[in-house]
């Protein structure tokens, strides 16, 4: 029985499949613009979080965007922000071939088919467009695909300190710091120590401008620093510069402290 057709609640385009072959959207319905949980078609409101979304879908409009209208306002300042950490932390991208590579520019932004992929898969691909996003400040791309991410990392079977790293970094961009402190905390309730945790909780620190949990996030860093670099976590190694750039801002923060 061949699939049926339907239209993708997020971008119009026809098409079958759990997720949309135009702009990656699951099929289940457009992603809730508060929390980035999956919309039935028709929901009124979002299971997950409350947020009223019918009357905007019923009326033919876009969902509420809100909350990213408030987060773009911010962008600005908040990538300046990030992007020290978020780019500089995205693993290296391998060598492209095939179809994607030196197709031009309609190559490049050719979706992929993220039905074919497993949760890990689409959350690893969307991330890193999104990193890439930040990188060329290209806020359209960023604000676009962070909730596809979100959703992708809510589907993982396993989570471990490195999926939690991205998704915190991501929540912080979407502004929600309650999320991405959460997020740092489990690190360091599963794994303690654990280095991302405190670099979580910096980064969130930060954007809050709350220098206290700042402080604590980078005593909490440095204490632990040596244990863990001898563990030879793999993710540490993946992620040396953005490891590297706290440590050095960690140091920075004790010495301007004990010179005062």
């Amino acid at each position: 029985m061949p699939p049926s057709v339907t239209t993708c609640a997020a971008c119009g385009a026809p098409g079958s499949g759990n997720f949309c072959s135009s702009c990656g959207a699951p099929r289940a319905g457009a992603p809730c613009p508060g929390c980035g949980g999956a919309l039935a078609p028709a929901a009124r409101f979002c299971p997950s979080c409350g947020r009223g979304v019918g009357a905007a879908r019923a009326a033919g409009g876009s969902p509420d965007r809100t909350p990213w209208v408030v987060a773009g306002v911010s962008l600005a300042g908040l990538l300046g922000l990030l992007l020290f950490t978020l780019v500089r932390q995205a693993p290296a991208r391998p060598a492209v071939s095939g179809p994607e590579a030196g197709g031009g520019q309609a190559a490049a932004e050719s979706p992929p088919d993220l039905s074919t992929m497993s949760p890990r898969e689409r959350f690893n691909r969307l991330y890193n467009r999104i990193m890439r996003g930040a990188e060329a400040g290209d806020e359209a791309t960023v604000t676009r695909f962070t909730p596809m991410a979100l959703m992708a990392y809510a589907q993982l079977d396993t989570i471990d300190a490195d999926a939690r790293f991205h998704a915190a970094l991501l929540q912080v961009h979407t502004g929600n710091s309650a999320a991405a402190r959460a997020l740092g905390d489990s690190v360091l309730v599963r794994n303690p120590g654990h280095l991302f945790g405190y670099m979580i909780l910096g980064t969130v620190a930060r954007w809050e401008k709350d220098d206290t949990a700042l402080r604590r996030a980078y005593t909490g860093f440095l204490e632990h620093y040596d244990a863990e670099m001898k563990a030879g976590r793999e993710e540490y190694t993946e992620h040396t510069n953005s490891v590297n750039d706290f440590r050095q801002a960690a140091l920075d923060a004790r010495s301007k402290s004990a010179g005062s």
